[in-house]
């Protein structure tokens, strides 16, 4: 089917676990353990007899770079960042987060195999290494890569010896080759996959449902194998693990298998029910088990049309997404699957339905867990194609690698049920010209060939060029980055019927930091570096985010978004870029360390529609604003409130229809005299009865620590966390928000310290350090546990206060 017709078409897809697969015809094995790595060129430091006893030993995943320092002169750039609008050129510092990521690396490891295991079929598979890697194996190069967001693999039989084999891996990152901060390092998870000579292809699996309705789903299967014989049979379990149905196949063509097998009574997967099933593929060759791969999937059907815009299941449904660059904040961009879990349970909380992985390529733990706990993904591919934004970006190697890249991202991902649509790029410079026309419709026919049931997308910025030029006309997708003031004339020229806001916003704040006079800004800077959580404060080529909510309320061929960004991200510190000290972004709803802005409160109003929210901002500690004019806002999903200074009412406020932006979606009181004590909110339902209250109050000196976890009890497995919030209150138990006392902690037990990180984007502490200022009275501290089980104890202390003590437990790994 070619989708760019916009025809119904349905799907039903599985999202992979064979990594995670073991049985007796292969075996799957994560080298984590026991890896030696340096920094530098080192000659020879392939070889087998290489002397790498002296090098520092780590786990993997791992990013070299996140433990610092942080220093200005790295990746210092004089430039104009043509995306910002600019035209001259000025020097940029924290652009990817001044953190020491340029430069060649080593990592060594060895691995043993038996005389059996090294007659059958050994890949080699890396999720992701930055950068422009070559890989060795017993000293001999068996490949190199060079896109660091890329899934690739290698077959390394014919490399492989009985007993004791070495693995060394070269990477290089160059200066002036990412536009934030990349990471450095084997940061996602390195595999050795062992499998009979004929065995079912690497990613060799895609399963799709042509057909589907309440009371049955068809299910189309194909199975790419390396021979041209024997048969297949798949059985489908429910969720609870109870066999369903069994099929056999035994007509092969061009080494592929295809099975069509019905579903009666699906459960459908969808955000609100993340269903999943589970296939088992048995290859027989000789009537003997050759090969297995067992999965998980979702039936789903999904529309994209020109009168209902997205329709997923028969029902319309718009994009309440984010952007989310790679990084994990304070563990750089080493991928941590309780890291992601965290950040996805928070979205969740948010009403977010929806998630763009921005500009890069997913990896797979983010796609699992998409997968099962509801949400829809937008999988983005390249930054950069043929015309370059960065000296040494993806430019370098768009000519030989961009279709081998955008193979194996859609074969390695393209059963998981969350993934909706792809993107080949982002903001690309290619959008102007008949260049950039041609390079659009060859990527996006790569797409369709590998995958024919989801449509592409392309974030445009250039939204005059691409209407000008054709390039917005072909996409499946139009995906408008910004540019609210043309949605209507983009709407009129392009012929798909509606408008995808691939990415929004981009409105700045620091967590609990206010500035006055409140009053809307573009590129407002200010002495501290830190821009105002009223929530006013935008970027030159970007808007506030009630622009994009009428859009969507008032427009329905406009049919979702995806806001810069969920998370804060190390690099980028727009508006401060030319300022030193700054080296992470102000765009996220929720800060660095994982803590929601007031910001997040305003998107969760609109988005979860099942919970109350109530949040009042600013806080009411402002000593020597006394007899001042102190604005007052109030997040909330209910259309009025009644504000109170002291018990005294400041009025009461309704959200007005057809009033500005803001007053249609904020409560607000501008004229509030600031006067220590309560700040009290009453809201009200649509028949004026109260039905909540939230009270803030001013606080006295800081005088205890206060422990909070977000759980308690965590995996012995060496690499679960517990990330544990620290805020501080006085005598009375008011928190102190404006609060910046250095703290101290110690982890003792069956658990180690990993990082902290308090969400200022100015901050110059160490996250790996156990030592860290607050930052407006709050921070967050990351716990490991070991491979022991047991009781772990995380302390936490301060000068002049009382410590905070809080018991975790880590168990054994099921």
């Amino acid at each position: 089917m070619i989708i760019s017709n916009f025809k119904s078409f349905s799907i039903f897809f599985l999202s992979i676990l064979s990594l995670n697969f073991q049985a007796q015809t292969r075996k799957v094995i994560t080298l984590k353990e026991n890896w030696k790595f340096q920094k530098g060129t080192i000659e020879n430091a392939q070889n087998i007899t290489f002397d790498d006893a002296k090098w520092q030993k780590v786990s993997v995943p791992h990013d070299w770079a996140i433990y610092g320092p942080f220093d200005k002169e790295i990746d210092k750039q004089n430039v104009a960042i043509s995306q910002n609008g600019e035209n001259i050129p000025t020097e940029k510092t924290g652009r990817t987060g001044s953190l020491p990521h340029i430069g060649t690396a080593w990592y060594r490891n060895k691995f043993n195999l038996s005389a059996v295991e090294t007659s059958k079929k050994i890949m080699l598979l890396f999720e992701g290494a930055m950068s422009e890697p070559e890989v060795f194996i017993n000293g001999k190069k068996v490949g190199e890569w060079k896109y660091g967001y890329s899934y690739f693999y290698f077959d390394i039989s014919e490399n492989i010896i009985k007993g004791k084999n070495t693995i060394a891996v070269k990477l290089t990152n160059k200066e002036f080759a990412s536009r934030w901060y990349p990471g450095a390092g084997l940061y996602r998870n390195v595999r050795l996959i062992i499998k009979n000579q004929e065995s079912i292809a690497q990613w060799g699996t895609f399963i799709t449902t042509p057909f589907v309705t309440d009371s049955l789903a068809k299910i189309n299967i194909k199975t790419s194998i390396n021979s041209n014989k024997g048969f297949v049979k798949t059985t489908i379990f429910d969720a609870e693990g109870k066999a369903l149905i069994s099929q056999e196949s035994s007509s092969v063509f061009g080494h592929e298998f295809e099975q069509n097998i019905p579903l009666e009574n699906p459960t459908l997967w969808s955000p609100e029910n993340p269903y999943l099933y589970t296939a088992k593929t048995e290859y027989f060759v000789n009537n003997k088990l050759s090969d297995e791969i067992t999965t998980r999937f979702g039936v789903r059907k999904i529309e994209f049309t020109r009168e209902k815009g997205f329709v997923l299941n028969g029902e319309i449904t718009k994009f309440k997404g984010v952007c989310l660059h790679h990084d994990l904040g304070p563990l750089g961009t080493a991928i941590n699957k309780a890291a992601l879990k965290r950040q996805m349970i928070i979205l969740k909380d948010m009403g977010v339905n929806a998630i763009r992985s921005s500009h890069n390529m997913p990896s797979f733990e983010q796609l699992e867990l998409a997968d099962e706990m509801g949400f829809l993904f937008l999988a983005e591919s390249f930054d950069e194609w043929k015309k370059p934004k960065v000296e040494n970006g993806y430019n370098r190697f768009f000519d030989e690698y961009a279709e081998k890249d955008i193979v194996n991202l859609v074969r390695a991902t393209r059963n998981h049920p969350s993934i909706v649509m792809w993107s080949s790029g982002n903001e690309v410079p290619d959008q102007w010209g008949t260049e950039g026309v041609k390079r659009a419709k060859w990527l996006q026919d790569i797409f369709h060939r590998e995958d024919p049931t989801r449509p592409v997308t392309v974030g445009m910025d250039q939204v005059k060029a691409v209407m000008e030029s054709g390039f917005g006309a072909i996409m499946d997708i139009p995906g408008l980055n910004y540019r609210v003031h043309l949605y209507e004339e983009a709407y009129e020229k392009f012929p798909q019927g509606f408008i995808l806001g691939s990415e929004t916003a981009s409105t700045v704040s620091s967590r609990g930091i206010y500035k006055f006079p409140v009053e809307k800004g573009s590129m407002k800077q200010y002495d501290d570096f830190q821009s105002s959580s009223y929530d006013l404060e935008y970027c030159s080529w970007s808007n506030l985010p009630e622009d994009d909510f009428m859009l969507q309320d008032d427009k329905p061929w406009v049919i979702g978004e995806f806001v810069w960004t969920g998370f804060d991200y190390l690099g980028e510190p727009t508006p401060y870029d030319e300022k030193w000290p700054s080296r992470s972004s102000y765009f996220g709803m929720i800060d660095l360390a994982g803590i929601p802005k007031d910001r997040y409160y305003l998107y969760r109003s609109r988005w979860n529609t099942k919970a109350e929210t109530l949040q009042i901002l600013p806080h009411w500690n402002w000593e020597g604003r006394e007899g001042e004019k102190t604005p007052v806002f109030v997040y909330t999903n209910y259309e009025s409130a009644e504000l109170f200074v002291n018990g005294k009412s400041q009025g009461i406020q309704k959200k007005i229809k057809n009033g500005n932006p803001q007053e249609r979606y904020r409560l607000q009181w501008n004229d509030v005299i600031y006067e220590p004590g309560s700040l009290k909110v009453v809201a009200f339902d649509k028949n004026g009865k109260a039905i909540a209250e939230k009270e803030v109050k001013t606080a006295g000196k800081p005088h205890k620590i206060i422990l909070e976890t977000d759980r308690k009890t965590i995996k012995s497995n060496g690499e679960d966390l517990s990330f544990v919030t620290v805020s501080v209150v006085d005598k009375n138990g008011i928190p102190c928000p404006t609060a910046t006392n250095q703290l101290q902690f110690e982890v003792t037990g069956k658990g180690t310290f990993r990082a902290a990180c308090n969400g200022d984007a100015t901050s110059l502490e160490l996250f790996h350090m156990p030592t860290m200022k607050l930052f407006s009275g709050k921070l967050v501290v990351l716990v490991k546990s070991t491979k022991e089980a047991g009781k772990i104890e995380l302390k936490v202390s301060g000068k002049g206060l009382k410590k905070g003590i809080i018991e975790l437990e880590a168990v054994l790994n099921d």
